[in-house]
C-alpha cells in the first residue's frame, strides 16, 4: 500500500509539473539584424535590434508616443498629474507628480531622484569620456550654464519631493513642434551605475553629490562597459515589461517583470518568457514552420517575404502583417576621406547609382526608391504622397464661406509634392560632367579622360596623379549590401571610378558610421530608422572652426542646419507649416547630399496563429505589441 501511495504521489507531482509547464507561455522572436549589446540608451548607437531590447527592458518613461493619435502623450501609468504653465520670461514650466509604487524589477522604488540621476548621467562629461554620444538637451533651462561649468546646478530641473519634479523648457527653444517630447526621461538606477553617488537639490536645481570623487569615467567604464556585467549589455535592474535573464552568443532571454506598472494604455504582458535572436534570412521560414520561432520580425528581403506569404497561404498556421518602415536605406558619405568633399562628386555618385535596380532586386514591390531623408512610414511623406488624407475637413456645400476656405487650404496642401525632390535620375553623362568639373578629368597618363577609351579617372593630387578609387562597407549579412557588392562596381565603372566593397560585422561598423571611431571607408551602406521625436537639428555638431556639421559625415552646411532649426520651431499643431518646412529641409539635403538615400520599404512580421492580438502595425515595436498579445492554450 505504501508503494502504491508513493507511486500515486509521484504521478500527481509529475502531472502538476506538466500542468505548470503547459501554463507558462513563451515566444521566440527572430530578426536578421544582430544585437550589438547597446541595451542602455542610444548613446552608443541605435541599431534596431538593440532598440527593441531597450523597449523590452526599460520603461516608466515620462512621455510616450501614441501611435493612434500620432502625438506624444504623458505616460498615465507613471504620471499622476502634469501641469504646464508659462513663466514671465516665456519659459514653459512643467510640474510632474509621479504615481505611487513605481519600482524596478526587484521591487526597489523608483522616485523623482531616479529621473534626475538619469538626466545628469546622460549629459555628463564622464559619460562622453567612455565613448558615449552624450545627451545634449539644450532646451532645458540652465543646461548651457551647467554643462559649461558656469553653474554647479542644473537649474531647469527641480526635485520637489520623492514623487514630484519640475522641468523648465527654455523660451529660446520655443516654439517646438513636439514640445511634450522634450520631457522624455527614463529612470536608471544609480545603485547599479554609480554606486556611492547620489543626487541633491538645495532649492536651486539638481546636482551630483560626489564628495569622495567616486563619479568618474573610470567608474562608469567599469559599471557600464564591462563585457560580462556592465549595464550597457547586461542591465540587471530595469523598469520595463521584461527583465533580461541572459545575453550571449547573439541571443537574449527575458522574463516578465512582476513590478511593471503597464504601458501608457495600462496593458501588461502575460507571456512569461521571451527569447530574441538573430538568424540568417534563408533559415527563418523553416524555423517558424517547425515552431522553433514564434515571430519573424522586420522581414525585408524580397525572397524572404515571398516565401513567408506563400507559407501563410498554404494553411501552415502562420499569419503576417505588413507596415511601412519609418526609416531609409542609405549610402553614408565620409567626407573625412577627402575624395567626397566636393559636392559635385557626391552628386555624380547620386546620378551614377541605379537606385531603382537595387531596390527592385532586394525589396521588390515591398519598397520604393526614395529621394530624400525620410521613410515611407513617417507621417510627413505619407500626407504629401497621398497615403494619408490631407488634414482638412470638407464642409457642408451650403456654407459658401467655409467651402472657399476649404478649397484654399486644399490648394495649399496640393502645392506640396515629393516630386520636387526627384532630381537624380540615373544619367552617366551628367555624372561625368560633374566629375570633370570637380577635377577628375585626367587619365592615368595625365591626359584628358575619354569615356570611350579610358577606364579610370584621375585628378592632380599633392603627390601626383590620384585615382578615383573608393571603398564601401556594409553590415555583415545584409542582403542589400550583397546586392551592392554585385551591382555597384559595374555602375561606377561607367563613371570612370572603381569601388571595393566588403562586409564588416555590425558592431565594428556602427562606430565608424556614427564617427565615434575613425572611419576606414569612403562610403558605408546602412539602413536606419528615425526617432519618433523627429528633430534633425540633433544630428549636427560643431567642428573645430565652429561650423555646424552633419555628425555622421562631417559635412558642414549652415543652411541645412538653419532649416533644421526652422523645422523644429514650428508651433505645435501647425501641420501645414511643418510639412512645408520639412520639404524645404529635404530639398537642401538632396542638394548637398550628406548621404545618398536609396530606398524605404515595408516590414513584414510573420507569426504563429497561436499568438493572439499581436497588433504590430498599431504599435511602434514588437515589444510594445507583446503587451497585449497572448499565446493560445
Amino acid at each position: 500500500m505504501k508503494k502504491f501511495f508513493a507511486a500515486l504521489l509521484t504521478a500527481v507531482m509529475l502531472l502538476d509539473a506538466m500542468s505548470a509547464a503547459a501554463e507558462e507561455q513563451s515566444v521566440t522572436v527572430a530578426v536578421t539584424t544582430p544585437m550589438t549589446g547597446n541595451f542602455f540608451t542610444s548613446m552608443w548607437g541605435n541599431n534596431t535590434s538593440d532598440a527593441d531590447v531597450r523597449a523590452l527592458i526599460h520603461g516608466c518613461e515620462l512621455v510616450v508616443w501614441d501611435a493612434n493619435s500620432g502625438t506624444f502623450v504623458p505616460n498615465g501609468t507613471v504620471i499622476e498629474k502634469l501641469v504646464a504653465s508659462e513663466e514671465f520670461d516665456g519659459d514653459h514650466l512643467y510640474s510632474i507628480v509621479l504615481n505611487k509604487n513605481l519600482a524596478y524589477c526587484d521591487g526597489t522604488p523608483i522616485t523623482a531622484w531616479d529621473y534626475a540621476f538619469s538626466l545628469l548621467l546622460m549629459i555628463s562629461p564622464e559619460i562622453a569620456e567612455i565613448g558615449a554620444n552624450a545627451y545634449k538637451p539644450a532646451w532645458i533651462s540652465g543646461y548651457d550654464a551647467y554643462i559649461g561649468g558656469k553653474s554647479e546646478t542644473l537649474t531647469g530641473v527641480r526635485v520637489v519631493s520623492d514623487d514630484q519634479l519640475t522641468i523648465t523648457i527654455s523660451a529660446r527653444y520655443l516654439p517646438f513642434f513636439y514640445e511634450l517630447a522634450l520631457l522624455a526621461l527614463t529612470p536608471y538606477p544609480a545603485s547599479e551605475i554609480a554606486p556611492g553617488v547620489s543626487i541633491a537639490d538645495d532649492g536651486e536645481g539638481i546636482y551630483i553629490v560626489d564628495e569622495d570623487g567616486a563619479f568618474s569615467a573610470e567608474l562608469l567604464s567599469r559599471t557600464i562597459l564591462d563585457e560580462n556585467t556592465g549595464y550597457r549589455s547586461h542591465p540587471a535592474l530595469t523598469s520595463g515589461p521584461y527583465k533580461l535573464v541572459s545575453y550571449a552568443n547573439g541571443e537574449a532571454v527575458f522574463e516578465l517583470n512582476p513590478y511593471y506598472p503597464g504601458d501608457y494604455r495600462g496593458a501588461k504582458p502575460t507571456i512569461e518568457h521571451v527569447t530574441f535572436k538573430c538568424m540568417p534570412a534563408d533559415e527563418m521560414i523553416a524555423a517558424i514552420e517547425s515552431g522553433e520561432v514564434t515571430v519573424i520580425n522586420k522581414a525585408t528581403g524580397r525572397e524572404l517575404i515571398d516565401e513567408g506569404i506563400a507559407l501563410c497561404d498554404s494553411g501552415a498556421g502562420v499569419n503576417f502583417t505588413s507596415y511601412a518602415r519609418t526609416g531609409v536605406g542609405l549610402i553614408s558619405l565620409n567626407l573625412d576621406s577627402g575624395l567626397l568633399t566636393d559636392v559635385n562628386v557626391r552628386r555624380a555618385l547620386a546620378y551614377g547609382i541605379d537606385k531603382d535596380e537595387l531596390t527592385s532586386e532586394t525589396v521588390g514591390d515591398y519598397g520604393a526608391a526614395t529621394n530624400g531623408w525620410y521613410g515611407l512610414g513617417q507621417w510627413m511623406p505619407s500626407v504629401l504622397n497621398g497615403t494619408i488624407p490631407y488634414p482638412v475637413t470638407k464642409p457642408d456645400e451650403s456654407d459658401a464661406t467655409a467651402t472657399a476656405a476649404y478649397e484654399k487650404s486644399l490648394a495649399k496642401w496640393q502645392s506640396l509634392s515629393l516630386n520636387s525632390l526627384d532630381i537624380y535620375g540615373r544619367d552617366v553623362d551628367v555624372a561625368g560632367e560633374l566629375l570633370a568639373e570637380a577635377g577628375w578629368s585626367l587619365n592615368e597618363q595625365g591626359g584628358d579622360y575619354d569615356q570611350e577609351r579610358d577606364s579610370l579617372r584621375f585628378r592632380e593630387g599633392e603627390d601626383g596623379l590620384e585615382p578615383l578609387s573608393l571603398k564601401l562597407a556594409y553590415p555583415e549579412g545584409s542582403a542589400v549590401g550583397k546586392a551592392l557588392e554585385q551591382m555597384l562596381p559595374a555602375q561606377l565603372a561607367e563613371l570612370g571610378a572603381t569601388v571595393s566593397v566588403e562586409s564588416v560585422p555590425l558592431g565594428e561598423l556602427l562606430p565608424q558610421y556614427y564617427h565615434t571611431a575613425e572611419c576606414k571607408y569612403d562610403m558605408i551602406f546602412m539602413a536606419t530608422n528615425f526617432d519618433l521625436l523627429y528633430d534633425p537639428s540633433q544630428q549636427f555638431g560643431l567642428n573645430e572652426d565652429g561650423e555646424h556639421v552633419w555628425t555622421y559625415t562631417g559635412l558642414a552646411d549652415e543652411e541645412l542646419y538653419r532649416l533644421a532649426i526652422r523645422l523644429r520651431q514650428t508651433k505645435p499643431g501647425d501641420l501645414f507649416d511643418y510639412c512645408e518646412k520639412w520639404l524645404e529641409y529635404e530639398m537642401r539635403f538632396m542638394e548637398i547630399l550628406p548621404a545618398i538615400p536609396i530606398y524605404s520599404n515595408y516590414y513584414f512580421d510573420f507569426y504563429s496563429e497561436d499568438l493572439s492580438n499581436y497588433a504590430i502595425n498599431a504599435n511602434t515595436s514588437w515589444p510594445q505589441a507583446l503587451n497585449a498579445a497572448s499565446i493560445a492554450e
